[in-house]
């Protein structure tokens, strides 16, 4: 389960940061007072166009950033004060693979897997469920540097889901990829969520929060406009289909903001 309240980032803008966005604040909110809640067994779609503040969540609750203010609860564990054993408890993939090129998917997976102590046996019929899931096995003893795209990002998940975390997170997973890689990808989502694991995920792609999420958020300028399932969002809806729904509600804020 993820837990969020009242969360707020500030970045500290230099000189030049301040002249690149004609600013004469010294700081940059990128989240300002956002809370939900994301459920076991359950995928939760975090929306909002790009600078809106979505990379910027995820990575607080991945302990990447730390908070400015606010609390971040990770399978019960909080992740300000213990961001080491919520580690422990989540797997986060982002659209950046940052492998290492002269290494192989076999020597990647391995690698992580013995960070995490996994024993041998665990470890071989994870890995090949994975493999077979990705179907990652034609390239697996090639180097990293010589695969394509989404064969980097496959790894880069493999990696992510070895230690078979309760919480899930995923920046874009599908972005850039080709139409079987984003399938590979959808595939594995509604597995975590059969598994009871607790799902969060940002997309531009409208029809992968359609085919995917049971509840929803959409942030814009650090706030939240929208939070509540996919049904509360359908009932509610003023335009023809999702995409002129969130394109609406997203305008409809700039509207009140200026």
């Amino acid at each position: 389960m993820i837990e969020i309240s009242d969360l707020r980032k500030e970045f500290v803008l230099s000189k030049r940061q301040r002249k690149e966005l004609n600013t004469k604040e010294p700081k940059a909110i990128a989240v300002d007072g956002v809370s939900f809640n994301c459920q076991p067994g359950r995928v939760f779609s975090l929306l909002g166009p790009n600078g809106a503040g979505k990379t910027t969540t995820l990575r607080m609750l991945s302990t990447i950033f730390k908070p400015t203010s606010g609390t971040i609860k990770i399978a019960g564990i909080d992740a300000v004060s213990n961001p080491a054993e919520v580690r422990k408890k989540i797997g986060f993939l982002t659209g950046s693979t940052g492998l290492y090129a002269r290494l192989t998917p076999n020597e990647v997976i391995k690698y992580f897997a013995d960070l995490y102590g996994i024993p041998q046996a665990e470890f071989e019929s994870r890995k090949e469920r994975l493999y077979s899931l990705l179907d990652m096995h034609d390239f697996q003893g090639k180097r990293i540097g010589k695969l394509s795209t989404g064969m980097k990002q496959k790894v880069s998940i493999c990696r992510t889901m070895i230690h078979d975390p309760e919480v899930v997170i995923f920046d874009e997973p599908t972005s850039g990829l080709d139409v079987i890689t984003s399938e590979n990808i959808i595939q594995l989502i509604r597995s975590c969520r059969e598994e009871g694991k607790t799902v969060i995920f940002s997309s531009h792609i409208m029809s992968e929060v359609d085919l995917l999420c049971d509840d929803m958020a959409i942030i814009h300028k650090g706030k939240m406009l929208f939070d509540g399932t996919m049904e509360d969002f359908r009932s509610q809806m003023q335009a023809e289909n999702l995409t002129a729904e969130f394109i609406r509600i997203v305008n409809s804020s700039k509207e009140h903001q200026s």
